[in-house]
């Protein structure tokens, strides 16, 4: 969770502008510790025109609810004689006890501080927007979820680890011998599973992309614990990822979220840049707007393709689209429908719609970091 006001010190003789970041220190739901704790920074622009960070203090809380933050913060700021009428700036995650429009953390603050609006994070919209709230729609969950359970069944264990590296070394070497890739500096690295973080921007779609690149040795792990493996459940875990990963809907919904997450990855790593500005952002969000509706619109046939192509290579059956869908959630009374329907009007354009839709928003803000912006230069 990340907060950030931003509040004009008067504490020099010129005045100068400071950012209040509150950082949470761990992000593991699993974690049997009731407590939150928040890393205290002051970003401030000091009389001479720099920027400069100071480390404030770790504040704890029980828990999250807006009126606990809305406590923690009042107490903070009295402690360092600060008020909220100076915060000029406020923004946090997409939480609802952060964000809602009545209640959240945000309309407390307001309330006190009509100068105090509202920027939200660029670079963790996108984050909301391509990876969060996709698996809000149950087909793209399930296979967030398989992911998930491979990083544990293979990432879980060093030995796992290892014999995927030494197959995918071993494929490699092969492939360079029979001239299939070339060879030259910083090429054909060792690499391995790249668990994603909620927190580091485009990590998902690094996942994705070394697992179309070690699919092959994957299997092979994948196989060994299903046959040798000593832990029960492990082997049934196994079992039950080969199988899906056998499947056409597994390939189909890996190579869609590769095409969205790719669009996205340079919009992400933009966002990010300390030096990124304003203007400059939004420009970038419309511009990845655009992309992801021109391949809703005439992005169909390559994506199909693309799911084509893994299939033949991995061995994977590839569906008659012309033939009537069956899938297991398909309930008795529905009327029947073709491959083609369902993955292209009932998979792809419902992705995508949903993709853009909130992509419009949770970007929203755009007329608030404007207003904000000229605040500042105001100031």
């Amino acid at each position: 969770m990340n907060l950030s006001f931003t509040i004009p010190f008067l504490s020099t003789k010129r005045k100068t502008t400071a950012i209040c970041s509150l950082s949470e220190t761990s992000l593991d739901s699993s974690t049997s510790n009731p407590n939150t704790s928040w890393a205290v920074v002051f970003r401030f622009v000091d009389k001479n025109g720099i920027v400069k960070e100071r480390f404030i203090e770790l504040i704890h809380v029980k828990e999250t609810s807006a009126l606990s933050l809305k406590s923690a913060i009042d107490s903070l700021f009295a402690k360092y004689g600060l008020s909220l009428k100076q915060v000029r700036g406020q923004g946090y995650d997409g939480a609802s006890n952060m964000k809602g429009e009545f209640n959240g953390l945000r309309s407390l603050i307001s309330r006190e501080s009509r100068a105090a609006y509202y920027v939200h994070c660029f670079a963790h919209q996108l984050q909301l927007v391509v990876v969060a709230v996709a698996k809000e729609l149950f087909d793209v969950g399930n296979f967030f979820d398989m992911i998930s359970l491979l990083l544990s069944v293979v990432g879980g264990s060093c030995k796992r680890k290892d014999m995927i590296r030494e197959s995918h070394r071993i494929k490699v070497n092969e492939e360079i011998n029979n001239g299939e890739i070339s060879t030259g500096t910083g090429l054909n690295q060792d690499i391995t599973l790249q668990r994603p973080g909620n927190t580091r921007w485009g990590s998902h779609y690094k996942t994705l992309l070394r697992l179309v690149e070690l699919f092959s040795s994957i299997i092979e792990v994948l196989e060994y614990v299903e046959n040798d493996g000593t832990d029960t459940v492990k082997r049934r875990q196994a079992y039950g990822l080969l199988k899906y990963f056998h499947t056409f809907d597994f390939v189909f919904y890996l190579q869609l979220m590769l095409l969205i997450l790719g669009l996205t990855d340079n919009l992400s790593m933009a966002l990010q840049r300390k030096d990124q500005d304003i203007l400059n952002a939004i420009s970038l969000v419309k511009s990845t707007k655009r992309q992801l509706q021109q391949q809703r619109d005439a992005g169909w046939n390559l994506l199909l393709d693309n799911v084509s192509s893994f299939c033949e290579k991995h061995n994977i059956e590839i569906i008659n689209m012309e033939e009537d869908y069956v899938g297991s959630r398909r309930l008795r009374k529905k009327p029947s429908i073709s491959n083609l329907h369902h993955y292209q009007i009932d998979c792809f354009y419902t992705v995508m719609d949903f993709q853009l839709r909130e992509f419009n928003d949770r970007f929203d803000e755009m007329t608030s970091v404007f207003r904000s912006k000229y605040l500042f230069d105001m100031n």
